[in-house]
């Protein structure tokens, strides 16, 4: 067996442990948001390092939800530097600022996918999100939040501040394939389980919602 088939087999068995284990939390999750969103609330995604993946995963996307608001801060994304990214995601009190210019709200919902949970930005941003009367719904690895510590002075992680957890089921480390030339694993897989259980989430939104406002591809 190759490595590209290593990786798509084990990978695949991810995406199948999630996608058996994660349809009743899908639910709960797609009801929150199908009750704000009725109620004339927002629903927000929001994502630091690659994980911000996951928010435009939901925002703007073809077959997706158009009344969508997603924050996505360019220091926190990638193209502006890995190093910077990683070092910000990291910063106490970065969370508040961004609260203070989006205007998350009691009644809104608010997607948050951070595959470790255990860094400053997420954890603080659904502290103060939940602290305005919004609920969150985290979107992160189990196994590796379970296998860390918190880097927040709280000493929370994601999936504590949560009212539904979403679990992509990835390992500690998210890389799967062991190489005998490198002593790092290689084959990520919490985007791609991750991109799967958002797009689920919107399927599951979108078929409860009376009249939902689908958004088509512009170059269909």
């Amino acid at each position: 067996m190759d490595g590209a088939e290593e990786y798509l087999q084990a990978a695949l068995k991810v995406a199948h442990r999630a996608a058996e284990s994660q349809v009743g939390a899908i639910r709960v999750a797609a009801g929150l948001v199908v009750d704000a969103m009725t109620a004339g609330h927002t629903f927000w995604v929001f994502g630091t390092g690659h994980s911000h993946l996951i928010a435009e995963e939901v925002y703007g996307r073809a077959g997706g939800l158009a009344d969508v608001r997603a924050i996505l801060e360019p220091g926190l994304m990638l193209h502006e530097g890995l190093a910077k990214s990683s070092h910000l995601e990291r910063l106490p009190g970065l969370a508040d600022v961004l609260l203070r210019t989006h205007p998350i709200a009691a009644g809104d919902v608010v997607l948050i996918a951070s595959n470790s949970g255990r860094n400053a930005v997420p954890v603080e941003f659904a502290l103060g999100a939940r602290a305005r009367g919004a609920s969150v719904i985290a979107l992160t690895s189990m196994a590796h939040t379970s296998a860390v510590d918190s880097r927040v002075p709280s000493g929370q992680r994601l999936f504590e501040t949560a009212d539904v957890v979403l679990d992509n089921c990835g390992v500690p480390g998210d890389a799967l394939i062991t190489v005998p030339t490198t002593p790092e694993k290689t084959g990520a897989t919490s985007t791609v389980v991750g991109a799967l259980l958002a797009q689920a989430l919107t399927v599951e939104i979108v078929t409860r919602l009376d009249t939902p406002n689908v958004l088509r591809s512009l170059n269909a």
